[in-house]
C-alpha cells in the first residue's frame, strides 16, 4: 500500500508510542489529585506544556491542551469574538477556503449579530497581506487566516499578516494545523497572537492538540466543570496522548530541514509528472505550498471515481479534506481559487510524508494518467469535449 493522504491524518511514530506506553502504564494518575501518583502526571504535563512551547516559540503559560484543532479553532474564535463584543466590536475578517472548523464557527456567530468578512482567494491560492490592511475596520474584533490550507498547501505570509493586525491592535488567530510539524512557526517572530495546532497532523495521536493564547489574550470556556488548563478547559487532561504529542512534535521539529528536502523532491517530481497529463492543472501556489502537497484537476472525470481505482491499485489519496469526504459537492476551496464546478469535481489531493519513497512517487505516477484515461474513455462528457462539441475549460 502507498500511503499518500498524510494531509488527512499521519501514522503515529514509534518515538510517539513509546512515549505513550509509560503514562497509561506506569504514570497513570489523575494530575490533579494531591497524592504522588497524580502529581507525577501533573509534572509530565508542565513537561510537555514546557517542550511544545519551545517548538513554537511560546511561553509554556500560554499552551492549553484541546481535543484537537477543531476545537482550538472554536475557542479561539468565540473568545476573540465575546471580547470584541465587550467594546461593540462585531466584524470578523476570515478567507473563503478556510477549514469548515473556522467557517462554522464564524456563521454561528453571525446567527448572533456578527459581521464576518471572506476575503477573496487568488486563483493561486493565496491571500495578500493589503487584502487584511484594506478590510481592518474600527470595529475589527478579530483577523482569523489559516496558515497553509489543508487541500491545496498554499502557504499563507503569515508574519506581514501578523505584523499588520499588530499595528492595528486586533487579534490575529492562525489555524496552523497542516504547518506545525512541517514549517518553522514562532509565534512571537510571526506575531501570531491566537493558534491552533493538531497533534495527528505530524504523526501523534488523533484527539488532542493545543490552542496557543498570547498572554493577555482572555479566552472564554467552552467547556465548564472543573479547573483544569488553568480554568480555561474543564476535564482530566489525557496525560498519554499529551505526551505522545510532545514527543512527535519534538521530532518533526528537529528532522524538518531533512524532511523537508526530500519532500520537496518528492513533491515536484511528482507535479512534474501529473503536470504532463492532458488539461489539467496544478491547485495552490507553485512555490509556497506545503513541501508534501500536490493537488491537481483532471478535467473530465469524477474525483471518487479517480479515488477508488487508485484504491483498487493500492494508493491511498483524497479529493479534498477528509472531514467532507462523503460530500459530493465540490471542494469549497477548489471554488474559492475560481475553479469552475465541473472541473473542481475532478481534483486528487496527494499529501506526502517522509515515509514515501521515490518508488511510492514512480508508482503513483504510473498509476494517476492510467485511470484517468480510462475514466476519460468511459465519460460521454469526455467525448463531447474531444470532438469539439464541448470546449476545454483547462488547456
Amino acid at each position: 500500500m502507498i500511503y499518500a493522504d498524510n494531509a488527512a491524518t499521519t501514522k503515529m511514530s514509534r518515538i510517539a508510542i513509546d512515549a505513550m506506553l509509560p503514562y497509561m502504564e506506569e504514570i497513570w494518575g489523575n494530575p490533579s489529585s494531591l497524592y504522588e501518583a497524580g502529581q507525577k502526571a501533573a509534572e509530565a504535563l508542565c513537561s510537555a506544556r514546557e517542550h511544545i512551547a519551545a517548538c513554537i516559540g511560546a511561553d509554556p503559560r500560554e499552551i492549553y491542551f484541546t481535543s484537537g484543532g477543531s476545537e482550538a479553532d472554536n475557542q479561539a474564535i468565540l473568545s476573540a469574538a465575546r471580547f470584541g463584543q465587550r467594546s461593540g466590536k462585531k466584524h470578523i475578517i476570515s478567507t473563503a477556503f478556510e477549514h469548515h472548523a473556522v467557517l462554522h464557527t464564524l456563521k454561528k456567530l453571525e446567527k448572533e449579530g456578527y459581521e464576518t468578512e471572506l476575503l477573496d482567494v487568488h486563483e493561486n491560492g493565496m491571500i495578500y497581506p493589503e487584502q487584511v490592511a484594506e478590510a481592518i475596520r474600527e470595529d475589527t474584533c478579530l483577523v482569523t487566516i489559516m496558515y497553509a490550507n489543508n487541500e491545496i498547501g498554499s502557504v499563507m505570509p503569515i508574519p506581514e499578516i501578523g505584523a499588520i493586525c499588530r499595528q492595528r491592535k486586533v487579534p490575529f488567530h492562525t489555524d496552523a494545523v497542516q504547518a506545525v510539524g512541517h514549517l518553522p512557526v514562532n509565534v512571537q517572530e510571526q506575531n501570531i497572537d491566537l493558534l491552533s495546532l493538531s497533534a495527528h497532523k505530524f504523526h501523534g495521536p488523533k484527539g488532542i492538540g493545543v490552542l496557543y493564547a498570547r498572554q493577555g489574550i482572555p479566552l472564554v470556556n467552552l467547556i465548564e466543570g472543573g479547573a483544569q488548563e488553568r480554568g480555561r478547559r474543564a476535564g482530566t487532561e489525557n496525560v498519554p496522548a499529551i505526551m505522545s504529542m510532545a514527543a512527535a512534535l519534538e521530532e518533526a521539529c528537529a528532522h524538518m530541514d531533512q524532511n523537508t528536502e526530500k519532500l520537496l523532491r518528492l513533491r515536484d517530481k511528482l507535479i512534474d509528472g501529473l503536470s504532463r497529463i492532458p488539461h489539467s492543472a496544478l491547485n495552490g501556489d507553485k512555490e509556497k505550498r506545503l513541501p508534501g502537497n500536490v493537488n491537481f484537476c483532471f478535467e473530465g472525470i469524477e474525483g471518487e471515481s479517480l479515488l477508488l481505482l487508485l484504491d483498487d491499485k493500492g494508493i491511498c489519496a483524497s479529493s479534498g479534506s477528509a472531514c467532507t469526504s462523503g460530500s459530493l459537492d465540490p471542494s469549497h476551496v477548489l471554488l474559492a481559487t475560481g475553479r469552475p464546478h465541473e472541473v473542481a469535481h475532478g481534483s486528487l489531493r496527494l499529501s506526502l510524508c517522509a515515509d514515501n519513497t521515490e518508488e511510492d512517487v514512480e508508482e503513483i505516477l504510473q498509476a494517476v494518467p492510467e485511470v484517468v484515461g480510462y475514466l476519460r474513455e468511459m465519460s460521454p462528457l469526455w467525448k463531447d469535449k474531444v470532438s469539439g462539441k464541448r470546449e476545454f475549460v483547462l488547456s
